[in-house]
């Protein structure tokens, strides 16, 4: 196992930023669902999904803000950051198969709070599916 780095807010710098790349699938979208409970037929049934607005499945918005969660916790800033809070508007649907773009980037850094403020994006090709703003505690 490699060694886990921990977050250190004086190796962040403004306009830092950091991507991933996501497909989602049917299986994430299923276990979400056995997860939170959330079994709203727009995300899980084909036949209801086709006659909606949208065509065909889509999956649960908050998959693509946990692709945000998943960077500020496991790879940037890391380990040790502390999620306090986080605002989202979801902009367009992301259905499955969908490869979703996730870009954080640095706005904010105030050092004697120990806070950072990131901007958060999710695209599926050059549509923006989601934005938001989020703000972290991070160790010094």
């Amino acid at each position: 196992m490699s060694e886990v780095k921990e977050a250190s807010l004086a190796a962040l710098d403004l306009d830092q930023s950091y991507s991933t790349v996501n497909v989602v699938s049917d299986t994430d979208v299923v276990k979400f669902s056995e997860v939170t409970g959330d079994v709203n037929p727009i995300h899980l049934d084909d036949d209801y999904a086709k006659k909606s607005i949208f065509g065909a499945r889509i999956a649960h918005g908050m998959i693509s803000a946990g692709y945000i969660s998943a960077i500020f916790g496991t790879r940037f800033p890391g380990p040790g950051s502390i999620y306090l809070s986080q605002s989202l508007k979801f902009r367009a649907p992301v259905k499955i198969g969908d490869t979703v773009n996730t870009t954080v980037i640095i706005t904010d850094i105030n050092q004697k709070r120990k806070r950072v403020t990131l901007s958060c994006e999710c695209r599926v090709g050059e549509v923006v599916v989601l934005t938001g703003e989020a703000q972290l505690m991070v160790p010094a």
